[in-house]
């Protein structure tokens, strides 16, 4: 619970009413905190007196930008039309950067040129449903760090790990998550160099959460990033079991025996495959099946590339984990709207025969599910009938709480999305304001 936020948003609605708000933060801290009421008082009082400094402050750089639309309310990282939507603007924000690959090509890694060769580099956040699982949670992490290295055809070099821990959190949790970290590292032979461990708000979030992220560096000498795709392209794909989202939905659904799928390497095995063929010279695009499932994939590569894909859904199907597919649609879970863990390989049909060899040779499953054409969208062919294929508000509900806030448009989607982008070019305004007065000084 982050106690300040609580008490900046009492003290707008009735500032006249410390005293209440201070008993009602005690009670809080008390369901918590195994101290005195007196403590709890003590506490609480501090709090009301440092919201009441930050509540209303002045000037370019204090005063914080307020759209009035809350991340949950938007879908912002639910993988579907809000949260691609936001990115978009994320783009704006940022502005021009002279990278190879920045944010604005909605690739999960960046890129800059080195002399001869191209230097990516992404960072991953860990699943905020895995805060209580922190050996899963880095496994997971770590393990989609090195996919987006990967998927743009390049060596992960090394990885690096950024942990927060809210200020009741169990110390043993950071042991716990850089030992699932480290697992991936030792079983790819490539290390966890540095990093940071800080609690989450300091004093004024209380609680168990654990948050962070993985970041990872590779290199490469030929780019596989999502706007080389073009029309003519065949869309193969890998196996794929899941990770972070499907051990989350197998956990909260009480089906625990399904998170042992999700452990294993597959597909950085597959990437490796390549890189060491040499085959990821002949791939246009690579990119990993991850949160909002294809659909969401589909619907970015088809923005960044200008293209129209095609997709085969019986093809797809017969590459999902019998496991993890059984659990899925037994909780009606929409498989194409989640997280496979599966490597999409989009490549001119001269090379696809000699992928599909290579990578079965190293007893991974790998077939071709789709094409690329002129056009724009997505479709796919499910029981002989060509369907439109675009994701939804939200990535597929995939827990019981999940499926209570369901994946739909809560609200005026466009009256959202006007401010948001009233919001993003506040942000780019005082990101001027800023710069013009350093310079000037």
């Amino acid at each position: 619970m982050d106690i300040e936020g609580y008490a900046k948003r009492a003290l707008r609605e009735n500032p006249s009413n410390e005293a209440e708000l201070e008993a009602k933060l005690a009670s809080r801290i008390l369901e918590i905190k195994h101290i005195n009421p007196d403590r709890a008082h003590e506490i609480a009082a501090a709090v009301v007196c440092e919201a009441k400094a930050t509540l209303d402050v002045t000037g370019d750089v204090l005063s914080p930008t307020f759209s009035g639309v809350s991340m949950g309310e938007f879908g912002v990282g639910s993988r579907g039309t809000g949260d691609f939507y936001v990115h978009s603007k994320l783009g704006e924000v940022i502005g021009k950067t002279g990278a190879v690959v920045d944010s604005s090509q909605l690739d999960d890694s960046g890129v800059v040129k080195i002399g001869e060769d191209y230097l990516v580099v992404t960072i991953d956040g860990i699943h905020s449903r895995l805060s209580d699982f922190p050996f899963l949670s880095g496994f997971h992490v770590a393990r989609a760090a090195l996919r987006d290295i990967y998927a743009m055809g390049a060596r992960p070099l090394a990885m690096l790990s950024d942990i927060h821990v809210a200020d009741d959190g169990d110390v043993a949790k950071i042991f716990d998550h850089i030992a699932g970290i480290t697992t991936v590292s030792e079983l790819t032979g490539i290390p966890l160099i540095t990093g940071s461990t800080l609690r989450i708000g300091g004093d004024m979030v209380i609680g168990e959460r654990m948050t962070g992220g993985v970041g990872a560096v590779g290199i490469t000498s030929s780019l596989t990033s999502r706007n080389r795709t073009e029309a003519g392209d065949l869309i193969l794909m890998t196996e794929g079991a899941g990770g972070g989202t499907v051990s989350t939905t197998a956990l909260y659904y009480g089906m625990h025996e399904v998170v042992e799928e999700t452990i294993n390497i597959r597909f950085l095995e597959a990437c490796e495959v390549l890189l060491q063929s040499g085959l990821h010279k002949k791939v246009h695009s690579m990119t990993d099946v991850t949160n909002g499932g294809i659909r969401g994939d589909a619907k970015e590569i088809s923005k960044t590339a200008r293209v129209k894909l095609v997709f085969e859904e019986g093809k797809i199907r017969a590459l999902v984990n019998p496991k993890v597919l059984s659990m899925l649609e037994s909780l009606k879970i929409d498989y194409l709207g989640v997280s496979l863990d599966a490597l999409l390989i989009i490549v001119p049909p001269a090379y696809a025969d000699e992928i599909l060899d290579t990578v079965r040779a190293a007893d991974i499953k790998i077939d071709v599910i789709g094409r690329v054409e002129e056009g724009n969208g997505a479709e796919i062919f499910l029981n002989g009938e060509c369907r439109d294929f675009t994701p939804r508000f939200r990535e597929s509900a995939y827990t019981p709480v999940k499926k209570v806030h369901g994946e739909e448009n809560p609200r005026d989607f466009e009256e959202m999305k006007a401010a948001i982008d009233k919001a993003a070019l506040e942000a780019i305004e005082k990101k001027q304001k800023v710069l013009e007065k350093i310079r000037s000084k």
